[in-house]
């Protein structure tokens, strides 16, 4: 009993095998077609983009005021550097820090760093909307 044909379905060998081959030398060729085309009718390419140059004209959204803010206000080098170590530092932060001390001179050291962080980013993102 668990030897009944279907008469209804397709073998896999022969049918379905030659059908990938048709899609695949369908796709193959239109690879081709495309890639001449871009060969022989290049697109031509504008100047090359400069991340530390931030055009006047344009404005980012406003969680990236800050940060864009900040490039035009400190050296180029520093402008992309600067962000990366500060995430860097912060990711990093609570594997450096094992201490159990946490005595209210620490605390409000740390509180009055964050806070002075805080308002330096939120003055950065003011000062770039009104810009």
């Amino acid at each position: 009993m668990s030897e009944q044909k279907h008469d209804d379905s397709v073998p896999f060998y022969p049918d379905h095998l030659v059908l990938e081959a048709k899609v695949a030398l369908g796709v193959g060729i239109l690879v081709v077609v495309i890639g001449i085309i871009g060969l022989f009718m290049p697109v031509g390419l504008g100047a090359p983009a400069d991340p530390m140059d931030t055009p006047a004209h344009i404005k980012p959204e406003w969680y990236f005021l800050s940060l864009y803010q900040l490039l035009r206000f400190i050296p180029k080098t520093l402008g992309a550097t600067a962000p990366v170590l500060a995430v860097l530092l912060v990711m990093v932060w609570p594997f450096l820090d094992h201490k159990q001390d946490q005595t209210t001179k620490t605390r409000q050291i740390r509180f009055w760093f964050s806070l002075v962080a805080v308002i330096i980013i939120i003055a950065l993102t003011i000062w770039g909307e009104v810009s």
